[in-house]
């Protein structure tokens, strides 16, 4: 998923009501509802990209820094009803070591885990994320395919893909597109100098209106800016999808108040445990995860500054795991916890990663320790790490009934139904275990595939009564008809 293609970069003025700036001048003839298929095609392959992956934990982060960005967008006037209705605004993490974000038609997402791994802080992350939020607020993205008229939607997604194709495996680049078109699409679809410009500004009041701090965009260029000194050799695809301006930087300067100090703020403890995180997970090599564990000994560990300690033992912690090297990982979790000390939200994120270190070596009773010691289940990675441990010990009447809760408010949330999918199998619940894998593949966009599912699900109701679950047979039967409808349409559009 690496894109120096990218459809994103970083900000925009001060932090109350909505920016007043000059129409940039681009016809859109695309509408929000054509802009959005053309996202969810390349979407799907995206959930199908070996990169792609959801970790619950960077994903709760992730969101709560998205969150309350959509808010703010929504509270300045950025973010248009009939926008925020017909669009996705989904984020999507990729395993990636490269720096890079993007945003695509229809507000899908794109960050890399190398991007989480290098950001100093929550600020810096929010400001990436505003600017790749503003570039679609504003339809840069639908005024980029309007230049392109002479192409369908559907030819420009095809190129879109290649050239994601392309930076990551210029061999492979043919599978989806022929010859130098990934290139004509990266030069034709890049943002403009005024685009940029123009989601520099809305993003910074967006950022700011959130309550994260305007340092985090000029600390964030400061960032690439180096990175450009320093040659860029491919780990900063951002950098060339959005290429800095001493102009850009002068104006996320100019935007900061004059009383307020220029000094990025210390990076939070839990921003560094994420980072580790992504950090470790971005690279599961054994000679990677091997290094994590010695820069924790302590010799290493005492060279760092006492601030950088809490994620160093963190990465250990879980590189020690995915090594299943597990007494090694008891002995550097009980380092970490120490040193997480009594921080609220470093004691969670500690606790969250025990509780996966003692699923992993299959003590599901020590998992259900340190997740109750959190108290009620308040986030994802709590609810699947709670109901991996609840499988493990054969209570999946309990791990079916809060799946349930969770996937009825959040019905496109595809890991939640495969946890579901294996609890009601644990249930005997054949029929609605099948339903729930067609629902993952409803939530990733592919519909073939869900509708293969529920069409087996059919042929049991039918042929096994004793399998029957009358109320889940019906949901069968009428998503199987939603799914027919939207094969149809989308042979239509082809």
């Amino acid at each position: 998923m690496c894109l120096p293609l990218h459809f994103g970069g970083a900000a925009q003025e001060a932090f109350a009501g909505p920016a007043q700036l000059p129409n940039l001048g681009d016809p859109i003839s695309i509408s929000p509802a054509t802009e959005r298929r053309l996202g969810d095609r390349i979407a799907r392959e995206l959930y199908r990209d070996p990169d792609y992956l959801d970790d619950a934990v960077i994903g709760d982060y992730v969101q709560s820094i998205w969150l309350p960005l959509m808010a703010a967008a929504r509270a300045r006037g950025e973010l248009p009803p009939e926008l925020d209705v017909q669009y996705a605004w989904k984020v999507l993490l990729g395993r990636d070591r490269s720096v890079n974000a993007f945003a695509l038609p229809g507000a899908y997402f794109g960050v890399h885990l190398g991007l989480v791994g290098v950001v100093s802080s929550k600020d810096e992350l929010a400001a990436v994320l505003a600017h790749e939020l503003s570039h679609v607020t504003q339809r840069h993205i639908a005024r980029l395919i309007t230049r392109q008229n002479e192409q369908t939607p559907w030819l420009i997604g095809a190129m879109i893909l290649g050239a994601m194709a392309a930076s990551k495996n210029p061999n492979g680049a043919n599978a989806v597109i022929v010859g130098g078109q990934a290139v004509a699409a990266q030069t034709q679809l890049n943002f403009s100098r005024d685009m940029e410009r123009e989601a520099d500004r809305v993003g910074f009041g967006i950022a700011g209106q959130a309550g994260f701090a305007p340092q985090g965009f000029v600390s964030m260029f400061e960032k690439l800016q180096q990175s450009n000194r320093l040659n860029d050799a491919g780990g900063f695809p951002y950098l060339r999808s959005h290429p800095l301006s001493t102009e850009r930087m002068a104006d996320m300067q100019a935007r900061i108040p004059s009383q307020t100090a220029t000094t990025p703020p210390a990076p939070a403890g839990e921003h560094l445990l994420i980072a580790a995180r992504a950090r470790v997970l971005s690279n599961p090599a054994v000679d990677a995860l091997r290094h994590w564990v010695q820069e924790a000994e302590p010799v290493q560990l005492a060279r760092q500054p006492v601030a950088q300690q809490a994620g160093i033992l963190y990465a250990a912690t879980l590189a020690a795991s995915r090594l299943r090297s597990f007494d090694q990982a008891d002995a550097l979790g009980s380092r970490l916890r120490a040193a997480a000390g009594s921080d609220a939200q470093l004691a969670r994120q500690v606790s969250l990663l025990l509780a996966e270190v003692a699923l992993a070596r299959g003590n599901a009773e020590l998992a259900m320790g340190e997740l109750g010691a959190q108290g009620p289940i308040r986030s994802r990675a709590e609810l699947f790490l709670m109901a991996q441990a609840q499988l493990a010990l054969e209570r999946a009447d309990a791990a079916s009934q809060s799946l349930q809760t969770w996937v009825a408010d959040n019905p496109s949330d595809a890991q939640a139904w495969q946890w579901l999918a294996r609890s009601t199998a644990a249930q005997g619940r054949t029929i609605a275990s099948i339903r729930a894998e067609a629902e993952v593949n409803i939530a990733q966009l592919d519909y073939p595939a869900a509708l293969t599912r529920l069409k087996a699900a059919q042929d049991m109701a039918r042929t096994n009564p004793a399998a029957g679950d009358h109320f889940e047979a019906s949901i069968v039967d009428t998503r199987a008809r939603q799914m027919e409808q939207l094969l149809r349409e989308q042979a239509l559009e082809r």
